[in-house]
């Protein structure tokens, strides 16, 4: 069997047994008041989870493929790609989950984007920089002010 559909019989397993939480477990703890709503807290795993089952039946099946296209990945010769690219991204992602909470949430995320553009062969720093810095800035401002979330922008010392 084919790598893409070893993942999506792993996916296929892990919708299943979500899917089996979101409808069985989580709705049986919900107080008497929210049975009568029309949208409850699982209605979203349900939905994914129907998704996930429906996309990884259609990859196990095959019926996605029509013909084999030039961009595939041959999982073969993976040796060719960018893999180091891919373990560093992978090692920024930890990193900056483990300093979301010291550094904050500025400090913390454009770190992240600079770094991972930078991982991804962004050499423009007049370019990079900016853009990191206003989107970070632009997210934390959605989430603190018009969600009215809570998020530490700068690190305790600082005085976030």
């Amino acid at each position: 069997m084919a790598l893409d559909r070893w993942i999506a019989l792993i996916l296929l397993g892990i919708c299943m047994a979500y899917g089996y939480a979101a409808w069985f477990t989580m709705d049986a703890q919900l107080a008497p008041f929210m049975r009568r709503n029309p949208i409850w807290p699982s209605t979203f795993p349900k939905v994914l989870s129907i998704l996930g089952i429906a996309m990884s039946l259609i990859i196990l099946l095959g019926l996605e493929k029509s013909e084999e296209k030039i961009g595939e990945i041959d999982y073969r010769r993976l040796g060719d790609y960018h893999i180091g690219q891919a373990l560093f991204l992978l090692g920024l992602m930890v990193v900056y989950a483990l300093l979301l909470r010291p550094a904050g949430f500025l400090i913390s995320t454009s770190g992240f984007l600079i770094l991972g553009s930078f991982i991804l062969g962004e050499r423009k720093w007049h370019i990079m920089v900016p853009t990191a810095v206003i989107a970070t800035l632009f997210v934390w401002y959605l989430v603190q002010q018009v969600l009215g979330i809570y998020m530490r922008p700068l690190p305790g010392f600082i005085g976030g």
